[in-house]
């Protein structure tokens, strides 16, 4: 007589997926994310991603999201443990300069994040949310107005460096944070 199966007890599958999704993106982008990829990066049967989710936009939404809150908790971290002016404008400085926020893998999931949330709907809130995160902690220690120039700095000079390192040195970040936060940015 045949042995009924037994359901192996996973309590981290869904986990796993999420993570792997973000592997898989990483190396071959959002296009080339399937179910299949990302269930043999997460060493699951197949089945687990239709049991797990209700398609890829839901794995993708799920994976953009735990890097978001990854790179928000380390953002806000670091800006936490600002507790002078100076030390918070040295904080940015280390967010477009350091390993913080600025990681090869970090940078390359952020593309796709950005490209896909052009024609996606659920990834572009994710992004959007993510910009609000950074911003209330910006916020923190700066006008809202210059948590939003700062915002826009640490996205434009870690990719001005990604696509060729050391463009925008520590020491012009370091100009460019001081120069913006020196006087509270009013543009009335």
């Amino acid at each position: 007589m045949k042995q009924p199966s037994r359901r192996r007890y996973d309590p981290d599958r869904r986990n796993r997926i999420i993570e792997a999704a973000l592997d898989v993106i990483e190396i071959h982008g959002i296009a080339g994310a399937t179910h299949r990829r990302i269930a043999d990066a997460a060493d699951v049967p197949l089945g687990s991603m239709s049991y797990h989710f209700n398609g890829l936009e839901e794995v993708f939404v799920a994976a953009f999201s735990l890097l978001a809150e990854t790179v928000s908790a380390k953002f806000v971290e670091l800006l936490d443990a600002a507790k002078t002016k100076d030390e918070a404008r040295e904080a940015v400085v280390e967010l477009i300069c350091g390993n913080v926020w600025a990681t090869e893998r970090n940078m390359r999931l952020s593309y796709e994040l950005y490209a896909y949330s052009m024609r996606n709907e659920a990834i572009r809130a994710v992004f959007v949310d993510w910009m609000a995160r950074s911003r209330r902690a910006l916020e923190r220690h700066f006008s809202s107005r210059t948590a939003d120039a700062l915002d826009t700095i640490i996205e434009g000079a870690t990719i001005h460096n990604t696509a060729q390192p050391d463009t925008v040195t520590r020491e012009v970040v370091r100009w460019m944070v001081l120069s913006l936060t020196r006087e509270e940015y009013d543009i009335g």
